[in-house]
């Protein structure tokens, strides 16, 4: 059949699931008509159709909520705005905990959802049983209730979006399959379809679990793996009411949900079944997969001690088919790091449905304004490292990704699966010495030590775990003498050219044009003046810098400073991160290690805060760095990677004399936090600027030639700040804190903790996060003893400080 395709098109969606249709959807809601997507069969036929239909609101994280709350918002409403049935029901929903961990996570998520006025109550085991009769209680020790919950028909609502797009002037074409992204190298410049080609200035790939093979045929970094799914109907169970709220028993992993007088049994295990390994089919469409009632039958075992009358109910369908899940179960958003003009949206980790409205909204803002409307770094598609496509990858890891959706999400939790991929030069040398390894972006990283020749584990909890002691020696190691960390994982670039200096100058804040041998701490803002990178930036000679990142953010940060490079300036931006390691070496007596060890001048007069030079160190020739992430005197070496070993080996065998310890990164972020040192991605985001963030110190308003964002902060330092970032110490030694616990003052919830960690050497859990006026204008004089900090439920009175709590003078760092 032929299709009359025009030959041009603003967007070109790929793919007609309930993503593709919501953010057709919302870009016509925004006026953009010139819209086409593409779907290869019908709406829906790939994995949207089988969804169980679940739309819950409460998220890991503060903006992942807002997105599926607005979600719900859009699903009661839709029906009336399309003339569209979509099955909506708001119907509630209860989360149930067994033991008293699982109940700590939901009090504490019940706490978070206070920040944006999502309605969550805590409730008994007998509260349960009158709102759930069907459910035994007995091993139930509480849970929470949503009442804003509910559910819908996945592919009713997929077609009331695609009704609403066709409104709005979208146009929608099936049995449409794109067969390849056309792009010129730097961007996309449309697609070919079996029916002819578009030309487009962006195209969306929403394809689902097609999406990985789309995006790798234009070299563009989607990783994401299908799993089998299962879910059960069963009819004939006594005591089911239309009125059941959606019910989520996590310790036994599965959902339960009323489905036209039958109930629907699901879940989410550990150790799934991915699918697909050897290709999809080109003819699937609307299909179901074989599964394994073997696999999911311990599973039905549970759900029948859950729902007693499940024993003696009739089993009217066993479903298995496939959704697609990514490495670190969070789905992909966003314009690709490879290609301008090429969005992502997929790898829903079968949640789809629930965040389809979020979704597409953002998606649709992001496209017009070329910019993220909010802060979506965990979800952003520019997290992922080139390696995670690799197929024998996914399917190990998605084989644990599918199960973690109901696991406990324990602080610090760590993956299982694909282990190993990446490793610093020393990895075995710190096995050996005890090196319990935590996995961030593929690197495995020492987070903590136990004794030499050990093999330490992770034992989780929401309280102090089985490392707090461990770290708490290696904090003090820090504070009072000597520590190394091994900090290889660092991303590191090399910008040089004979305009290297001006074009960084215009991404950066701080001023660049020093005098080679000199590091600056410095911010990249986008025009909004929110913090694009927090990063440091070494000048080597005239025309070569040395830009060091976090690990999380290489691929994003290498992007940033990429796509601000202009097409006639004379630099070339290299990443050399695998061809460094870094051993930082930190503390009081780490001038008295590392000059033990060299002929080189580290005194303060020699060697003065903020200085980078090479220096001898054992057998090599090493770039030494002198700054600090921990708060106290010390320095980062930067060394080829082949010499990482010798030169590791000679400062332990001098070690000893100085009371040398290892340290990692559970021991950092503490030393950190103490310090109100900022971390990118939670404390400071492109939400958040300089001013607000109290890093005007690092920003050169009067630079000749401005920065991208200077605009945006003028503006607002003229205005006056609407929220500060505070540093808050409990004033009660026992509690923990992690995230998103809300800030109180008086009865008004005045902004919620970014970051927390234990302060080992100020003796309670410290955290960093904005406060906001009550009136909403601008912050003044922040009050020491104004705060409390709520976990699970229950206000801690804190001391609250826009200054470190430690060492505000800075003397320790600069001795």
């Amino acid at each position: 059949m032929s299709v009359d395709l025009p030959r041009r098109a603003r967007v070109v969606i790929v793919g007609g699931g309930v993503i593709g249709t919501s953010i057709a959807y919302h870009l016509g809601k925004i006026g953009w008509q010139d819209v086409v997507l593409c779907e290869r069969r019908q709406l829906t036929c790939g994995t949207t159709w089988h969804a169980a239909g679940l739309v819950g609101q409460l998220r890991p994280s503060i903006n992942m909520t807002k997105l599926a709350k607005y979600t719900g918002e859009l699903y009661r409403g839709l029906e009336a705005e399309t003339g569209q049935a979509t099955g909506y029901r708001q119907c509630g929903s209860i989360s149930m905990a067994t033991n008293h961990e699982r109940f700590e996570e939901l009090k504490r998520s019940a706490s978070m959802a206070k920040v944006f006025d999502l309605p969550v109550n805590v409730v008994t085991p007998d509260e349960i049983k009158a709102m759930a009769g069907i459910v035994n209680v007995d091993d139930v020790v509480g849970g929470i209730h949503i009442p804003s919950d509910g559910y819908a028909n996945a592919v009713d609502i997929t077609q009331a979006l695609a009704k609403g797009a066709r409104a709005s002037g979208v146009r929608i074409v099936e049995n449409c399959k794109v067969s390849r992204v056309r792009h010129d190298g730097e961007r996309v410049t449309g697609v070919d379809t079996e029916h002819g080609s578009i030309d487009a200035d962006y195209v969306v790939l929403a394809g689902g679990m097609w999406t990985r093979d789309l995006g790798a045929n234009i070299g563009v970094t989607v990783p994401l793996h299908a799993c089998e799914h299962y879910y059960v109907l069963f009819e004939g169970i006594e005591g089911l009411s239309p009125s059941l709220p959606v019910l989520r028993d996590y310790d036994h992993c599965g959902y339960y949900k009323y489905d036209a007088g039958k109930l629907l049994v699901g879940a989410f295990e550990p150790n799934a079944r991915p699918w697909g390994m050897e290709g999809i089919a080109e003819d699937f469409c609307f299909d179901e997969i074989a599964g394994s009632f073997e696999h999911f039958e311990p599973l039905l075992m549970d759900a029948m001690k859950r729902v007693p009358a499940l024993e003696n109910a009739g089993i009217v369908k066993f479903f298995c088919g496939p959704e697609s899940f990514t490495p670190d179960v969070r789905y992909h958003l966003g314009e690709s790091s490879e290609l301008k003009g090429c969005f992502v949206a997929a790898g829903l980790n079968s949640i789809g449905l629930q965040s389809a409205g979020g979704v597409g909204k953002v998606m649709a803002e992001w496209i017009r304004d070329g910019m993220p409307p909010a802060d979506l770094w965990t979800v952003d598609v520019r997290r992922n490292m080139p390696f995670q496509i690799n197929r024998k990858y996914l399917r190990e890891r998605v084989s644990e990704s599918l199960g973690l959706l109901y696991a406990t999400h324990y602080p610090f939790k760590q993956y299982e699966t694909a282990r190993g991929v990446r490793k610093s030069a020393l990895y075995d040398r710190l096995v050996a010495q005890g090196a319990c390894h935590g996995e961030a972006f593929g690197w495995e990283r020492p987070n903590w030590y136990g004794a030499p020749g050990s093999a330490p584990k992770y034992e989780y909890s929401y309280g102090r775990q089985n490392w707090f002691e461990a770290s708490a020696a290696e904090h003090r190691a820090v504070r009072e003498g000597v520590g190394l960390f091994d900090q290889s994982s660092f991303a590191k670039f090399r910008l040089e050219g004979r305009d290297a200096c001006a074009v960084l100058n215009q991404v950066c804040a701080n001023e660049v044009d020093v005098a080679p041998g000199r590091m600056i701490y410095t911010q990249w803002l986008n025009p909004k003046g929110g913090i694009e990178a927090d990063l440091t930036v070494t000048r080597l000679s005239e025309t070569a810098y040395l830009i060091v990142t976090g690990a999380e953010t290489a691929v994003r940060d290498f992007n940033w400073l990429k796509r601000h490079i202009p097409a006639d300036a004379h630099a070339v931006l290299t990443d050399v991160s695998s061809a460094m390691g870094v051993i930082s070496v930190m503390g009081p007596k780490s001038r008295a290690l590392l000059q033990s060890l060299s002929p080189d001048d580290l005194s303060h007069e020699g060697f003065p805060f903020a200085t980078s030079r090479e220096i001898e160190l054992g057998h090599a020739l090493v770039r030494a760095s002198r700054i600090t992430y921990v708060g106290e005197l010390g320095w980062e070496l930067y060394i080829p990677t082949e010499f990482m070993a010798g030169v590791f080996d000679a400062i332990m065998a001098a070690g000893p004399a100085h009371g040398l310890k290892l340290c990692g990164y559970h021991a950092l972020n503490s030393l950190r936090m103490e310090k109100a040192y900022r971390h990118w991605s939670h404390d400071i985001t492109d939400e958040d600027t300089p001013l607000e963030a109290g890093l005007g110190f690092a920003v050169r308003l009067n630079k000749p030639g401005g920065f991208i964002g200077r605009e945006a902060l003028l503006a607002q330092k003229e205005a006056g700040v609407k929220q500060k970032l505070v540093q808050f110490l409990l004033k009660d030694p026992a509690p923990m804190l992690y995230h998103n616990e809300p800030i109180w003052q008086g009865d008004r919830i005045a902004g919620y903790i970014r970051s927390g960690m234990y302060a080992h050497t100020l003796g309670a859990a410290c955290g960093l996060g904005y406060v906001t006026a009550p009136d909403g204008g601008p912050v003044g004089d922040i009050g020491a003893d104004d705060y409390e900090i709520e976990i699970a439920g229950v206000r801690y009175p804190a001391l609250a400080s826009l200054k470190p709590l430690y060492d505000p003078a800075n003397t320790r760092i600069k001795c």
